[in-house]
Formats: C-alpha cells, structure tokens, sequence
C-alpha cells in the first residue's frame, strides 16, 4: 500500500508522526534542500489512511534497523538479521534503500562546499584520496580542482577515477575519519560505485582547453587504451567536424560571432573550412577579414571561445535538438 508513495512523501508522514519536537531535532541534521522538500510534503500532506502509515511506519522501521545493523556487523550480518525478521525478500529491498540512501548522503560536503575550501582541504592528500574525494563531487567542482592540481599530480588523479569502479566500505570510513571536521560521518554498505569512464569525461568535458589538451597529451603516453576509451565519449571542438551539416548550422545561429572569430583564429584550416562551409560566403569573408586583423591572441582567450561553442553544441543535444557525435561518427541506421 505505501508503495504509492514516493520517498518525500513517506518522510513527510514519518515527521508528521513524531511531532513537532522532534521533528524540528531531525531538521538540524538535514541539508537546506531537504529542508525545503520535507517542508513542502509536510505542508500539502493529506488525511493518510491507518493502513497506510502502518506499512510507512514499518518500512520506516525496517529501514533504520538495517543500517543499525549493517553498521554494528556489516552487510552478511546485516541480510541474516533482516532475513529473520521481515523475510529473505523485503531484506533485500531494504538493504537495497540503504546502500542507495548511504551512497547518496557520502561526502556531502564535498557537493555543498566552495572549490576553493575543498582545494585547501586536499591538495596535499594522497592522488588516491583526492580521486576518492572527487568522485562523490559534482562535475565542475571536481574539473575545476583537477584543473589546479599540479601538473604530476593532476594525471595520477584523472588517471585514478577513470579506473575506479568500486571502493572499500573501510576506505571509505578511512577517509571521513580523516576529514571528520568538515562531514557527517556514514556507514557504507556493500561497495559503492564511484568515478569511472563516463564520470572523468563529464569532468575534463568541463574542464578548460588548456588543461583538457595536456591531460590527454600526457596520458596517452602512459595509457594510450585508456586515453582513447576515455576520448570516446567526450565531445570536443575537433568533433564538431563529424557532426552533421544541418546541426552545425543550427548551432551557429547561437554562436556569438565574436567567439567564433576568435575561436577560428586558433583552428587548424581544417577546422576552419568546417565552419565556412556551413556559413554563407559573406559571413565567411567576414569572419576571415576579422581574423586577419586579430592581434595578439593569447592562447587561453582561444580555448575559451572554443569551449563556448562547445557548450552550445552540447545545450543543443541536451534540449533535443541537434545529434552530436561523441569520439567519432555514431552508426546510423538507413
């Protein structure tokens, strides 16, 4: 019966139920977003049958006994008790909601806190803790860092995300116990799956042109499998060349001409052809005369205009309406 409930909704009538005491001590322990959406469920709760607040009251229940459990004996500990009590089905689906709520809440305040807190905060940790630490961050929080890092230690950490898919529970604990000033510390279960391929190309995807050329430079020397798997599934501004004809010239329409004056000028002809070929010849000619005219480019204002134009083409995909090809020309099917 609960089931028809989505999980906001659940919190809402648990909260509903404790009473305003102490609900309001379970609100200090929630972050401003979930401040917010508990609040809003609470105020548009409606009349719950019995029925229904004893099966939310019983997952409730169900639910902090599993991680009391998982925490006191671990996860094998943790099925037996939760088997013998709700049954080898339920104990699954419970242990289940906790991993998944665990894994959501870990490093938390690696996703609240300013970059620059969190630069300071493990700049001088191991390449393996700050690849940890940086999994659990958002993308351009983790791009930015990266982007800081010394030049050694920035390819040991890209390197060490891109091939991590999963990480001890204990390390996990290490790490917290290390930072425990700045975080709530948790209990993991099972293991949790963190950083990966798709993850590191997000991140460098964000990252500016400068630091995003020298990453793969430096790494295909060391991995040259890894580079082109990570590669694959990035989109770049050499990969506009791939993408289809009428796309570019959608995409162009949102193009500030000044970005891409300045964002041709540092283009190989190749390039360059790619864009004029999908421009009328005025604006061509246009482009090109303020290219000639163009002084005393710094190398980074390029990578920027490039990286604008990016965005604009990633945007375009994300809302629908252009395809972009990631890495290479995707199979099409006629």
């Amino acid at each position: 019966m609960a089931e028809r409930y989505s999980n906001q909704q659940k919190a809402a009538a648990v909260m509903i139920l404790l009473g305003s005491e102490r609900a309001a001590n379970v609100y200090k322990y929630l972050s401003d977003t979930e401040v917010e959406q508990l609040t809003y469920e609470i105020a548009r709760a409606s009349a719950l049958s019995a029925e229904d607040l004893d099966d939310i009251l019983t997952e409730f229940y169900g639910i902090c006994l599993a991680q009391q459990v998982v925490s006191e004996g671990g996860l094998n500990y943790a099925r037996d008790v939760l088997e013998k009590a709700f049954g080898a089905q339920t104990a699954d689906q419970l242990l289940e909601k906790v991993s998944k709520s665990l894994q959501t809440k870990a490093f938390d305040f690696v996703r609240r806190a300013d970059y620059k807190n969190l630069m300071a905060i493990i700049q001088n940790e191991h390449p393996q803790i700050i690849a940890l630490i940086l999994s659990y961050a958002r993308t351009e929080q983790a791009a930015t860092i990266i982007a800081e890092l010394p030049d050694a230690v920035k390819l040991d950490v890209v390197e060490r995300i891109a091939k991590m898919e999963r990480t001890s529970p204990d390390m996990v604990k290490l790490v917290e116990r290390t930072l425990e000033n700045k975080f709530t510390s948790i209990m993991s279960s099972g293991f949790t799956e963190l950083g990966g391929l798709e993850y590191i190309a997000e991140i460098i995807n964000t990252m500016d042109r400068g630091s995003e050329k020298y990453i793969f430079d430096e790494l295909r020397k060391k991995d040259p499998v890894l580079t082109d798997e990570i590669r694959k599934l990035m989109f770049v501004f050499e990969d506009i060349a791939g993408v289809d004809a009428m796309d570019i010239q959608r995409a162009m329409r949102d193009v500030d001409p000044k970005d891409l004056t300045l964002a041709l000028k540092g283009a190989t002809p190749e390039m360059q052809e790619v864009f004029y070929s999908n421009m009328s010849k005025r604006m061509a000619e246009s482009i090109q005369s303020d290219m000639e005219y163009l002084r005393g480019v710094r190398v980074r204002d390029v990578n920027e205009a490039q990286q604008k134009i990016v965005a604009i083409f990633r945007k375009l995909e994300e809302e629908g309406e252009i395809n972009i090809s990631k890495g290479g020309k995707d199979d099409m099917l006629v």
